[in-house]
């Protein structure tokens, strides 16, 4: 008899405590399944999205081999609007920059990969596209961007490729200590897997006029202006005279 008792009195306080909890439990358990439906269909438009934007950047590269510039750009920007979140968006961007290049629309493949470098894509492709961008402003005759963009550069697979970029433009700007700097570190900081031609830069190197000449034939120019300007000077005074 004590034990229904105890059996009953354990029925009322289950009933009991499911009367002030079973809603808590009932709202935990629906929203736990929510959870897992919501995860379940986020992990599905993620791959949907992924598909949908690998799908558009092979119809890209198509039209980028085939120089389909209009088409091409319009592919690009569906994946800049709709894909911006995809590694897709960012290997577009690289893409269109080198068909510009392609289409001599230099200033455009700058304006590209500037816009690349500002958005937080890979490591990877920050890199490969500063390299496109420093190339691209030595093409343009600017090695001043070339040090700007370059100098702050963290050690990395492209050391070798930046430093030889910049002793480039540092020969451009006859700054021959600091070419011949960047030309060494390129030669010494390339990786086992060679990815700078060594032989190309030991003849750059080579090339390099002698700094002390490269002085005196500044000194010379500067001299040369300052004469010229003192004959100027004494034109301009003795017409003054003769008046």
């Amino acid at each position: 008899m004590d034990d229904l008792l105890s059996e009953k009195e354990q029925i009322e306080t289950m009933r009991s405590w499911w009367q002030e909890n079973g809603r808590y439990v009932t709202g935990g358990i629906i929203l736990g399944v929510g959870m897992l439906v919501g995860w379940s269909q986020w992990k599905e438009y993620k791959l949907v999205t992924q598909l949908e934007a690998s799908a558009l950047y092979e119809t890209l590269s198509n039209e980028v081999n085939d120089s389909k510039l209009e088409v091409a750009e319009t592919v690009a920007n569906d994946l800049y609007e709709n894909y911006s979140s995809t590694t897709y968006a960012a290997l577009a961007k690289l893409a269109m920059a080198r068909l510009y290049m392609d289409k001599s629309r230099t200033q455009d493949a700058v304006d590209t990969l500037k816009a690349l470098l500002a958005i937080n894509s890979s490591p990877e492709l920050h890199m490969v596209s500063r390299l496109r961008l420093a190339k691209i402003y030595l093409y343009q005759g600017k090695p001043q961007q070339v040090i700007d963009l370059l100098s702050d550069f963290e050690d990395s697979a492209f050391a070798a490729r930046y430093n030889e970029l910049l002793g480039d433009s540092h020969t451009a700007l006859g700054q021959i200590t600091e070419a011949t700097a960047a030309y060494q570190r390129a030669i010494t900081e390339d990786s086992m897997v060679p990815t700078v031609n060594r032989a190309v830069i030991q003849m750059k190197i080579v090339d390099l006029p002698d700094e002390a000449l490269v002085d005196k034939s500044t000194m010379d120019d500067a001299a040369s202006a300052e004469s010229a300007l003192d004959d100027i000077t004494e034109l301009a005074v003795e017409s003054d005279g003769n008046q």
